[in-house]
Order: structure tokens, then C-alpha cells, then sequence
């Protein structure tokens, strides 16, 4: 039996590590771990059901890679605004074309 916490969340505590080398992770690869999170099925699903699960991961893993990316240049906006606000407009530029 799973107990989830005051917000529907599951106690679980596996851990599972990934890691990359000489880079963070890509927002689509951030997706694909949050689409894992989010969509299960179980072992004993007929076919059709499996393969509607698989289709609605998939959306899942399209959407949160937009948001992210959104989230992405927002961020990055309000750190430009801030660089040019502390008098460093090249510095700015510089950043925002990343």
C-alpha cells in the first residue's frame, strides 16, 4: 500500500539517478521524467489500453516541454532585465542570446 501526503502525492521514496556529463538536463529530457511520474499503467492493461496510456504520455511529454521552455525564457528575461537594471546592458545581450 502507497500512502500519498496532504497533496495527493505519492510517499514512495525510490530513487532513481540520472546524470549527464558537462551539461544540465534538456527541458525535453526534464519531460520525458515528469511524463514517467505522471502516466503509469499497469502491468495487466489490455493492449488498447497500454497504447492509449502511451499516446497520452506522449502529449504529456510535448506539453511540459513547451512549458518549460516558456519558463525557460521568462526566466531568462527577467535576468537581462535585472543585469540592465545593475548597468551591464552588453553583458545582457549576451545572455539573452543564449
Amino acid at each position: 500500500m502507497i500512502h500519498t501526503n496532504a497533496l495527493g502525492l505519492s510517499n514512495d521514496f525510490s530513487v532513481q539517478v540520472l546524470t549527464t556529463k558537462d551539461r544540465g538536463f534538456t527541458p525535453e529530457e526534464i519531460a520525458e521524467r515528469a511524463a514517467d511520474k505522471i502516466v503509469s499503467v499497469s502491468d495487466n492493461a489490455t493492449p488498447e489500453v497500454r497504447a492509449q496510456a502511451e499516446a497520452f504520455r506522449q502529449k504529456i511529454v510535448r506539453l511540459v516541454t513547451f512549458y518549460i521552455h516558456e519558463g525557460i525564457k521568462n526566466d531568462r528575461t527577467t535576468v537581462c532585465n535585472a543585469i540592465v537594471d545593475a548597468g551591464q546592458p552588453q553583458l545582457a545581450e549576451l545572455i539573452r542570446r543564449l
